[in-house]
């Protein structure tokens, strides 16, 4: 008997603002019910406008999110200094985590290039230990939001490369990226499959063949969203826009 994968939910928004709105929302309802259920979350962030805009919007109608017994993970992380504007963690700093009361020991930041591990397999594998001690004590991540590039890469997880084949580890260096800055350190397609649920929130034209693609079952070494699978359940959020091709 084979393990079932869960249906992909689709929902389309006629816009930005209700795309954001929807996602927000979506956040903050896994984040409470997996906190009244086992009385603590996970959540694992993206980047990108949508994923910063959406955590702004999370941090104006939190619900009722208990702010301290989060955890909270990121899916890529530029490999920058620790004030560079492009980094992740700085982004969702400023949008949210800065401006609510979560509990400082439970934020795990991939390292910065300045830090502690200048090496960027060092800070992979620095960050693949929080993961995997995370995972062992809790067996999932409850909520993975994804962001997707008009190529279908979500996390620093592009098309045909060693990234998206990787099929044990849980976070890895990525060296090359095509999408500046070149050196990232990502969660691989093992790790977003280790989460309960699964949230892609994609916006605009230039996406909407990668969307229908993954949607329809691409490889994920061609179009690394079709890989991107939650335990109990995989949504996708999108724009009219982006929703284009899927007829």
């Amino acid at each position: 008997m084979t393990d079932r994968i869960p249906a992909d939910t689709v929902e389309v928004h006629p816009g930005t603002d209700a795309l954001v709105a929807a996602a927000a929302a979506r956040f903050v309802e896994i984040v409470v019910a997996a906190q009244a259920a086992r009385g603590s979350a996970s959540v694992v962030l993206t980047g990108g406008g949508t994923g910063i805009g959406l955590l702004e919007q999370v941090r104006r109608s939190p619900g009722a999110i208990d702010w301290s017994k989060l955890d909270v993970f990121w899916g890529d992380e530029r490999f920058v200094p620790a004030g560079d504007a492009e980094r992740n963690e700085l982004q969702a700093r400023e949008a949210l985590l800065d401006h609510v009361p979560v509990d400082p020991a439970r934020v795990y930041p991939v390292a910065a290039s300045d830090g502690e591990y200048p090496d960027p397999v060092e800070a992979a594998a620095e960050y693949s230990a929080t993961v995997h001690a995370y995972l062992a004590e809790h067996g999932s991540f409850d909520l993975h939001l994804l962001g997707m590039g008009g190529e279908g890469h979500i996390n620093s997880l592009f098309p045909d490369t060693d990234a998206v084949r990787e099929a044990h580890e849980l976070v890895v260096a990525v060296s090359n990226s095509p999408k500046p800055p070149p050196v990232r350190v990502t969660l691989t397609l093992p790790a977003v499959r280790r989460s309960r649920h699964v949230v892609l929130v994609v916006g605009g034209a230039g996406k909407a063949e990668a969307v229908a693609a993954a949607i329809g079952g691409a490889e994920p070494t061609d179009i690394p969203s079709a890989g991107a699978r939650g335990q109990e359940s995989t949504t996708w959020i999108l724009d009219k826009e982006a929703a284009a091709d899927l007829g």
